[in-house]
């Protein structure tokens, strides 16, 4: 099998605790993946930012604005170093559908290690894309990651169509109107699903929603912090 990003053939390595095991195969090749960063260490309680600090400055100043976060925490799994970005890139904005699975498995452990106190009690929302956005890609990079979880996933916010928001600055984004509506409400905890964690702005918005249509807890999970 060929790595999903450099197509060198990756040899699978055999051992007497894998010998009689059907393990997955992988994706990528053991150097692809050793490029990817892991979050380790310090981090934000709030936002996964990597930081000696129990939260870092950005939500202390969402702590001043708004007062109390309608998100619980946010939990990230990577960051957004130079190979995640290619990935993400020919992923997201080239319709690369399959090269999304490469994630699957490190996304999975990653639920697993922070969230499995939530059990089957939760719902994953992913958060969406406008029509034209989605016309454009095919699919909803959110909504992939958020069907890798163990647990329900709906769509349940909605979103206007309007200016991407990569091609946002930082304060636009962080000032911008809150573009989604919610379809359906939910009474149960809810995981929002996204594949970044920028300035926090998207999930906030959508977080806050959620909470005035009575949901008792928002959590975010995203793939890679920004």
């Amino acid at each position: 099998m060929d790595c999903a990003w450099c197509q060198s053939e990756i040899i699978p390595q055999s051992s007497w605790s894998n010998l009689f095991l059907l393990d997955k195969p992988a994706l990528l090749c053991p150097d692809c993946e050793g490029e990817l960063e892991w979050i380790h260490g310090n981090r934000c309680i709030r936002c996964s930012r990597t930081t000696p600090d129990t939260q870092c400055s950005d939500c202390l100043w969402w702590e001043k604005q708004g007062g109390r976060d309608s998100i619980q925490f946010n939990f990230s799994v990577f960051t957004y170093n130079s190979i995640m970005q290619a990935i993400i890139t020919k992923w997201k904005y080239r319709g690369d559908y399959y090269l999304g699975n490469v994630f699957k498995e490190y996304f999975i452990t990653a639920f697993y290690e922070k969230f499995a106190f939530l059990k089957k009690d939760a719902i994953v929302v992913p958060i969406p894309l406008s029509e034209e956005r989605l016309m454009e890609r095919c699919f909803n990079q959110a909504k992939m990651l958020a069907e890798f979880l163990p647990l329900d996933s709906k769509e349940v916010i909605s979103r206007k169509d309007g200016e991407k928001q990569s091609k946002k600055t930082r304060k636009e984004r962080i000032f911008s109107e809150n573009p989604f509506f919610i379809t359906e409400p939910i009474n149960k905890s809810v995981i929002l699903v996204d594949d970044i964690y920028t300035t926090g702005t998207t999930l906030r918005h959508t977080a806050k929603l959620l909470e005035e249509h009575g949901c008792p807890n928002v959590y975010t999970m995203t793939l890679v912090r920004g």
